[in-house]
């Protein structure tokens, strides 16, 4: 029997959430690390009950979690990150230059092959990896080293590493996104890397072909295309067909073109999902109505999906790692929003049902599909 299994990462706690191949019932267990805010739930693709998660709090500071049997129990990981070489500065809004510094961990994707390997995408904009479950961490220096990294200004959030994509056609090559700096990539397993924000606009750059300075907020890859990439921007759905090297818009006949959450059909290429949020001040979706817009087409023309999902009175958001895919036959859709509440569709967007309505604020969701 199929097993499905939600990860689900809230302002207070982190939630595990099962049902079986028909994504009707749903056994709810948490909170785990209640009271913390978990920024990210992921699992080992190679170990599916190889968990790991980012938990943050003011008073307490960043901790690494792992879990070895499906999120049953979990154990502080290494937590010693360091950066390497000279601290160096960023700019900051006011373009005063600014120490770079450790807040949180924003990101964690394990490697597609070792469950011991595992890369994590920090505040302040650095990439870091683990080769031994998490125990010691070594920085990829030199992104945060690049030469552009002097004039990269944080993005609403922070200047975080947020996005980390893994080729599964090619080991060494990584995409990641970092607001507000932009996309790169490298193809050398991290030791170089080159911005890719070849064709993004951004309406607040007095320089538009600057290689950075744009705000991504989530990139997303369909692993059978992984030199097809799509962008939600801070304004701008966008493409790209050459691994980065140039990006066309793509936002169509969207209502808004900003937004946060991205993600790709696990069967359809170019079937693509994304939520449209009123404007960069109003993070709320547009006219108090939750839709998620559909492309078949691999963007441009855009339906919108309704059935299931309230069409008044509704303001929340969905943030950038809140979206996520099933690899069932007929592809199963999550999200979570800013108010608790984490749908699910069976049907690729169909129709949707709430699992749950009473979560604190939803910062990510995963999807684990087990046999």
């Amino acid at each position: 029997m199929t097993t499905v299994r939600l990860l689900v990462g809230t302002r207070k706690g982190a939630f595990v959430l099962t049902s079986d191949e028909r994504r009707q019932n749903w056994k709810v267990d948490g909170p785990q690390f209640a009271g913390w805010e978990v920024y990210h739930v992921n699992g080992s693709p190679a170990d599916p009950n190889r968990l790991y998660a980012s938990q943050s709090r003011g008073w307490f500071g960043q901790v690494l979690q792992r879990s070895d049997d499906g999120g049953a129990t979990w154990q502080a990981a290494g937590n010693e990150f360091h950066y390497e070489g000279t601290p160096g500065t960023h700019k900051w809004y006011d373009n005063s230059d600014h120490p770079y510094e450790f807040a949180r961990v924003w990101h964690l994707e394990p490697s597609l092959s070792d469950p011991d390997t595992v890369y994590a995408g920090v505040e302040d904009a650095a990439l870091f990896r683990s080769v031994d479950a998490g125990k010691t961490w070594e920085e990829l220096s030199a992104l945060r080293n690049h030469k552009t990294s002097p004039t990269w200004n944080p993005g609403a959030g922070g200047l975080c590493l947020h996005t980390i994509i893994l080729d599964p056609s090619n080991p060494n090559r990584i995409f990641t996104a970092i607001s507000a700096a932009g996309a790169f990539r490298s193809d050398d397993a991290g030791k170089s890397w080159q911005p890719i924000n070849r064709g993004l606009r951004s309406n607040t750059m007095p320089d538009q072909d600057s290689e950075v300075g744009h705000c991504v907020h989530r990139l997303a890859m369909h692993p059978s295309r992984p030199n097809v990439l799509f962008m939600q921007k801070h304004w701008d759905v966008m493409r790209t067909d050459d691994a980065g090297d140039s990006w066309h818009e793509i936002s169509g006949d969207l209502p808004t073109d900003f937004g946060f959450a991205i993600d790709v059909h696990a069967h359809e290429p170019d079937t693509v999902y994304v939520v449209p949020i009123t404007s960069d001040s109003d993070h709320f979706v547009l006219d108090g109505k939750l839709r998620v817009y559909r492309s078949r087409t691999g963007g441009n023309e855009w339906e919108p999906l309704t059935k299931g999902l309230p069409q008044r009175d509704c303001y929340v958001n969905v943030l950038r790692d809140a979206m996520a895919v099933d690899s069932l036959d007929s592809c199963g859709v999550y999200f979570g929003t800013s108010g608790g509440q984490v749908y699910a569709s069976s049907d690729a967007g169909d129709s949707w049902t709430a699992i749950v309505r009473d979560f604190p604020a939803v910062l990510s969701v995963e999807v684990q599909t087990l046999a």
